[in-house]
């Protein structure tokens, strides 16, 4: 929902988006990643998962016909397209050692009601230590952000691990995002004061998704995005004129049955898009929420000073190859390759 008018699209006029070449890679490297789990731990070498690679493939083929277009047209077209996405797996085999790790869930659908505001997504990959520490993993098969755009990528797993907390009533040890693209780990240590300045956010979005199917006013944001979207032909910013608002609009915008919002997915943008540059009344609303959430981290913060350093610190960057210790999850048994 990086502009409330393409949420409209998606959610209210659900009009059809073409298929991406770097999603439907994204898509099959995760395929990829969630069945070579299926075998016994002595077999989960990597020459076992290239295997996997083009009968992946062949079922995602036989879900959606339409993504061959995407591999090209030749013999070589498809070697080419298989090859990339084996090359995202061999990078993968060089940050983590499946032999050593026993994924609890895969694939994992969660979902949470916030006061009627229902949460949903789908999680890569959960780990459970022995002693019940939780850790959410989650691939990207792009590049990891500079660190002016890491809280970005890390609201997403912040996203995740409230629906964990308020399902399960277990914080999340250790949020970790596993970029393919090079080679990098992202690590987040998420404490109560962050989750709770999330759910303010996210109640203030849907405020602003209300707003917006009460008013039927779901302007566009222009962006760099726009590049992206398959639906600059209809959007007034583009000269284009969106289709009429179907009947029971409002309703389909705030029904999740129907809109699927809020919702994270493995390789999509995270659902707080709409808020900077929404309408005035909405851009008020999440300002006032994010000036709350800045309050609490500078109390967090205040209150923990005496913690060894540490502990208190709750991002890093690792490059695959290093094997530097990260704070508080060594005991976590999925984490001995890393």
């Amino acid at each position: 929902m990086q502009c409330p008018l393409l949420y409209r699209f998606r959610a209210i006029d659900k009009l059809p988006e073409s298929p991406s070449a770097a999603a439907s890679r994204g898509t099959l490297v995760h395929s990829v990643l969630e069945r070579i789990f299926d075998v016994d731990a002595p077999k989960r070498t990597l020459e076992r998962a290239l295997d996997l690679v083009p009968h992946a493939w062949e079922d995602m083929l036989t879900d959606e016909p339409k993504l061959a277009e995407l591999a090209g047209s030749t013999p070589h077209d498809l070697a080419t397209w298989l090859r990339d996405a084996e090359k995202l797996v061999e990078k993968w085999f060089a940050m983590e050692n499946p032999q050593f790790l026993e994924p609890a869930e895969r694939e994992l659908y969660v979902e949470a009601d916030l006061d009627g505001l229902t949460l949903r997504g789908y999680i890569d990959r959960l780990d459970v230590a022995p002693g019940g520490q939780i850790r959410v993993v989650d691939y990207k098969t792009g590049r990891a952000p500079s660190e002016l755009f890491e809280n970005k990528a890390l609201f997403q797993m912040k996203f995740y691990a409230l629906v964990i907390w308020r399902t399960r009533g277990v914080m999340p040890l250790m949020l970790q995002l596993v970029y393919l693209g090079n080679s990098q780990f992202l690590r987040y240590q998420p404490d109560e004061a962050d989750l709770l300045a999330l759910e303010r956010k996210l109640k203030a979005l849907w405020r602003a998704i209300e707003r917006c199917a009460r008013t039927g006013d779901w302007r566009p944001k222009k962006s760099r995005l726009c590049s992206w979207c398959d639906h600059k032909a209809l959007c007034p910013e583009w000269g284009g004129t969106p289709p009429p608002l179907p009947a029971q609009a409002a309703g389909r915008a705030v029904d999740p049955s129907v809109a699927g919002a809020p919702e994270v997915e493995p390789e999509h943008a995270h659902p707080v898009g709409l808020l900077a540059e929404a309408p005035d009344q909405f851009a008020r609303d999440f300002r006032r929420a994010d000036r709350v959430a800045h309050r609490d981290q500078r109390a967090a913060v205040a209150l923990h000073h005496h913690q060894p350093a540490l502990l208190r610190v709750q991002q890093q960057r690792l490059v695959a190859g290093e094997r530097r210790p990260v704070g508080g999850v060594g005991h976590l048994r999925s984490e001995a390759h890393v």
